[in-house]
């Protein structure tokens, strides 16, 4: 597989893939149980959930997995869902996008060769490439 080609692959997965997110966040989402989760059950019989707290986080719009302000309880957990999935696709691809430069960048990390060869030169050792002798015969590498 080409260089091009592998990269079309892994655009197609990743945008199949981020489809996949918000169809899930967008819409599957709205379906999701209206009933508490585990640990507010068990705090609601073992009755202790009228001391929680709201956290620091209580105010702001995509607080309790919806958007605040929007009346419709579906569409609102649904377009938090959105906001999200591509919060989280960002800073990933964000991070990812980072290390692969770090990489790029990293100790012991060998550049490619500079100098005037042309596509049709082979590079060092003619035209059957390192150990091979002047007809480009197989002579063994020099050891």
């Amino acid at each position: 597989m080409t260089a091009g080609g592998a990269r079309r692959g892994n655009t197609r997965f990743v945008v199949a893939g981020l489809f996949v997110a918000f169809v899930l966040a967008g819409f599957v989402s709205g379906y999701a149980s209206s009933h508490p989760d585990g640990l507010e059950k068990v705090a609601e019989e073992k009755g202790f959930l009228g001391q929680a707290d709201d956290h620091a986080f209580a105010n702001w719009p995509l607080a309790d997995y919806a958007v605040s302000g929007i009346g419709n309880e579906r569409l609102a957990g649904g377009v938090a869902g959105v906001i999200g999935v591509s919060i989280a696709f960002v800073v990933g691809g964000l991070l990812v996008f980072g290390a692969v430069r770090l990489r790029s960048r990293g100790p012991g990390r060998a550049s490619a060769p500079t100098g005037d060869r042309g596509p049709d030169d082979p590079g060092p050792g003619g035209p059957g490439g390192v150990g091979t002798d002047a007809a480009g015969a197989g002579a063994a590498p020099a050891a």
